[in-house]
């Protein structure tokens, strides 16, 4: 009857491992995980893929603070999870949300990219406008793809009077890069940005620079408000990618007569500062995007993205192969 007693007296206090470790041996489908804004590291140490996700939890003290999840796959199909890998510092210099979160192996290490949100106004500068909310990403970093994942300091990577978001890492002649977007809410027509990083990806090592603005492509067709107000232009999910003849591409997200879109810009030196143009023909058009491209263990090429771009819970990833046709991408059959 005693050991009775201290069994049912234990349960509570090893409750959270139970579900923890149940969690983590629960196998979904992409059918059955809500998603925005996907990424996949392919980890080729242990063959095992990692989807990334959002997960915001709530402290102690009952508040909200954003975080990351993750879920492992062997073969893409069926997913294990999720398991909590992030949970941003309650000192930091903000605590919210976070979006659109990539993890990127270098040099040994594995760096988290994450889009940090908050609810801080800052300033409107339009009426009948979105006000300017402190965002933007910064970088952590683990001896692990599982986490977790810790803190270089308190500050973003990026411009702390930026609204930036969906930072991606790019890496060209030994030197670390953060490319990322300047949201339209603060300038419009939204922009993609480049900026060096130092060695280790603890802080910029310099000033940002303009790539190109969301404008410059014909395809992404802008959103109409009321006059006085301008069009907006969208800029999201960057992503850099060499093709098999050394040509740099970049596909990002706009927004396509109303639909979310993802379009492909060319470095015309094929160097990162550019400059860049965009090609005509999009990538895909039917309202999904913030896409990212990853190689499978067997050499295939493939694009992941969220689909349908809409609130509500309905997102999930989508797992699509390319053909790098040396010169751009192209969706295969």
């Amino acid at each position: 009857m005693r050991n009775t007693v201290i069994f049912l007296f234990l349960i509570p206090a090893f409750l959270p491992v139970f579900m923890r470790v149940s969690a983590q041996h629960r196998t979904l489908q992409l059918s059955e995980i809500n998603i925005r804004d996907p990424y996949i590291l392919a980890e080729q140490k242990s063959r095992t893929y990692y989807l990334y996700k959002s997960s915001p939890v709530k402290d102690d003290r009952g508040e909200t603070r954003g975080g990351v999840e993750v879920y492992k796959s062997k073969d893409l199909a069926g997913w294990e999870g999720p398991v909590r890998v992030f949970t941003v510092p309650e000192n930091n210099w903000i605590t919210g949300n976070v979006w659109a979160p990539e993890v990127h192996a270098y040099k040994g290490k594995y760096y988290l990219f994450a889009t940090l949100n908050s609810h801080i106004k800052w300033k409107k500068s339009r009426e009948a406008w979105p006000n300017y909310l402190f965002r933007g990403t910064q970088v952590f970093y683990s001896d692990s793809p599982e986490g977790p994942f810790l803190p270089f300091g308190l500050t973003p990577h990026t411009p702390v009077d930026r609204m930036a978001l969906d930072g991606t890492f790019w890496e060209e002649d030994a030197t670390p890069y953060m490319i990322y977007c300047h949201e339209w809410v603060q300038i419009a027509d939204g922009t993609v940005e480049a900026v060096e990083l130092l060695p280790d990806l603890s802080a910029p090592a310099g000033r940002s620079t303009t790539l190109f603005c969301a404008s410059a492509a014909d395809w992404s067709t802008g959103s109409v408000h009321p006059e006085p107000l301008p069009v907006s232009y969208v800029t999201d999910g960057c992503f850099l990618y060499r093709t098999k003849t050394g040509k740099l591409l970049m596909i990002w997200s706009s927004f396509m007569h109303n639909e979310y879109a993802i379009g492909i810009a060319e470095s015309v030196t094929g160097k990162v500062y550019g400059p860049w143009k965009q090609q005509q023909e999009p990538l895909f058009t039917k309202n999904g995007g913030h896409g990212m491209i990853f190689k499978t263990f067997d050499g295939k090429l493939c694009l992941t993205f969220h689909q349908p771009n809409a609130p509500g819970g309905a997102e999930r990833a989508r797992i699509v192969e390319l053909e790098d046709r040396g010169h751009t991408l192209k969706l295969k059959d």
